[in-house]
């Protein structure tokens, strides 16, 4: 998920962009049989999705609360699935690759992600277009891109999903998430 790709796209191109990387790194593990190269992408997809769902929660889902009806339902509904999605990594992260729940898990995820992306992207992404303009649009994209950049990289179940806590606390919770994964050599 290259951000120099990226930069000149707004927060719903970027959102949809990485939906879709998500998804096909869940499929490359399920079609290869290499462990060692599933371990690697599990744990690079953990990684996205959690850079993905803090940014979500900092930048986007405030503007929904403010901008869209009936936002701060729709964004309560996201925050229980980043809740169980969060749930599905932590197990992953925790299962060896050998253990037959690891694959049920890999699809579990997948199924997750599936659904959340199509909610996003069949119904508020529209919403965002419509009462969002552009610009504002485009000023997401970026806060997103930096947003990922401090995000943390492993799942945490009993983290809050508020925008105070991912400005405030989650640099720190990402600079030490990244710091693990380069002591314990994992990809992020």
């Amino acid at each position: 998920m290259n951000e120099t790709d990226t930069s000149d796209k707004d927060v719903v191109e970027l959102l949809t962009a990485d939906h879709r990387d998500m998804l096909e790194l869940l499929r490359r593990i399920e079609r290869t049989e290499d462990p060692d190269e599933q371990r690697d992408i599990a744990d690079t997809v953990i990684a996205e999705v959690m850079r993905h769902s803090v940014a979500e929660e900092m930048i986007v889902y405030p503007s929904i609360e403010e901008y869209v009806p009936g936002g701060k339902e729709e964004v309560e509904h996201d925050k229980e699935e980043h809740d169980e999605l969060v749930c599905v990594m932590k197990d992953l992260e925790d299962v060896d690759v050998s253990d037959g729940a690891f694959l049920k898990l890999v699809i579990e995820l997948e199924k997750l992600l599936e659904h959340h992306a199509r909610d996003e992207e069949d119904e508020q992404f529209p919403k965002l277009r419509a009462h969002i303009p552009q610009d504002q649009l485009n000023d997401m994209g970026k806060k997103v891109i930096s947003a990922k950049r401090v995000a943390p990289t492993r799942p945490h179940p009993n983290a809050p999903h508020s925008e105070l806590f991912h400005k405030s606390v989650g640099p720190g919770v990402g600079m030490v998430d990244r710091l693990r994964d380069k002591l314990t050599g994992r990809e992020s």
